[in-house]
């Protein structure tokens, strides 16, 4: 397995502990505020190895159809994790999480469709303004959370109004990012082939 895949991998592998921890520190009376820097650690470090595992798939010239695969999946795994948390203590709209969901399903089966002719999706320009959206929002999320840990309440409704609106710029994002590879995979022969059967 490239190094590349590794960090993919290890991606991967901390989503559930994420999850496991943001748990454990918000669903109480009280924010634990080492919990709350267990999550920021977490996050920070699968935000740089996402950027990592491209930047050195491309550098090193170690970029594979594998890659490209687990890469958006590790990606989506990781993001929709934060954003059902975020989600469940009222920070995020439901309904934005829904098109996030929806957007993230369809393109995934897009991309399952495309393999199975042996042919991956590679990221596009729209997917990658769409990974800035869910960073910017998810980070945003933290940090209120961050806030209501220390016991800082002033500005907190404005902050968490701008928290809903981030993240309904992440979902407004994401279906503009599914449009472009949707009229991306209509023109392939990968389409024709799978409306004729």
């Amino acid at each position: 397995m490239t190094l590349p895949n590794k960090l993919t991998v290890g991606r991967i592998a901390l989503t559930p502990v994420f999850f496991i921890v943001f748990s454990l520190t918000v669903f109480r009376e009280q924010i634990l505020v080492s919990g709350i820097i267990l999550l920021w650690i977490i996050q920070i470090v699968s935000e740089v190895s996402d950027v990592l595992d491209g930047h050195i798939a491309r550098k090193h010239n170690l970029v594979s159809d594998m890659g490209k695969i687990m890469d958006p999946f590790g990606d989506v795994l990781s993001r929709v994790t934060y954003f059902v948390c975020f989600t469940a203590v009222g920070l995020m709209p439901l309904w934005a999480l829904i098109v996030i969901l929806w957007r993230e399903f369809c393109i995934m089966f897009i991309r399952m469709v495309m393999a199975k002719e042996g042919t991956a999706l590679a990221a596009r320009k729209g997917g990658k303004l769409k990974a800035v959206f869910y960073f910017i929002s998810g980070i945003f999320g933290l940090f209120i959370l961050t806030l209501q840990s220390l016991g800082i309440t002033g500005y907190m409704a404005e902050l968490i109004l701008a928290g809903k609106i981030l993240f309904s710029l992440a979902a407004l994002s994401s279906l503009i990012s599914f449009v472009e590879y949707f009229l991306l995979f209509i023109k392939t022969d990968t389409m024709k082939q799978f409306i004729k059967e």
